[in-house]
């Protein structure tokens, strides 16, 4: 979200025991907000434009974490880094589906503000340009979430048990990936 020269780039987490939207901020600055499953994405948009300044204030005076990438929301710092970011996806994605062997169509970079990544029902799988500079273990639990919704397209235990196969701490690398 972007407000003059001002971004914030946050995480949407989607919960079905959320009565109403939450922020918070984590260290680096990075924002996740929690919303409950029907609510509209129009609806969180309009209400992170109401706690913009409040949002980009503690987010600006978290403590500083090592990697300004993950924070930078140009469209330069995105084309910089796209076609390393397709190379290292594609790469990932060949090494953990030895695994599942499930077959997928395009694979995209794209410059997304709320996901890190997607699966569509045409099997498409799309990721985050930003992939790249997080730790080596985040971005195999990110493509490995994605290559099990090839599957399962939701968040059922059917699904956690898929992703389990080959990412058995997938729990605490969860923890570590909403913490970021």
């Amino acid at each position: 979200m972007q407000e003059g020269e001002r971004a914030i780039f946050y995480n949407l987490k989607r919960s079905a025991r959320a009565k109403q939207l939450r922020i918070s901020v984590h260290a680096g600055g990075a924002v996740v907000v929690t919303a409950p499953v029907r609510m509209r994405e129009s609806s969180v948009h309009r209400y992170i434009r109401t706690k913009f300044y409040w949002i980009y204030t503690k987010s600006s005076t978290a403590p500083a974490k090592n990697n300004e990438n993950l924070l930078s929301t140009s469209r330069v710092h995105f084309l910089q880094h796209k076609k390393e970011a397709l190379h290292l996806v594609q790469k990932k994605i060949i090494a953990c589906n030895t695994f599942y062997g499930f077959s997928y169509n395009t694979v995209r970079i794209k410059q997304h503000t709320t996901k890190w990544g997607s699966c569509s029902a045409k099997r498409n799988l799309n990721f985050n340009y930003k992939i790249i500079f997080l730790p080596e273990s985040l971005q195999e639990y990110i493509i490995v979430h994605e290559l099990c919704h090839l599957q399962e397209m939701n968040h059922s235990k059917d699904f956690w048990t898929l992703v389990a196969q080959t990412v058995p701490d997938y729990k605490k690398r969860k923890k570590q990936f909403l913490s970021l």
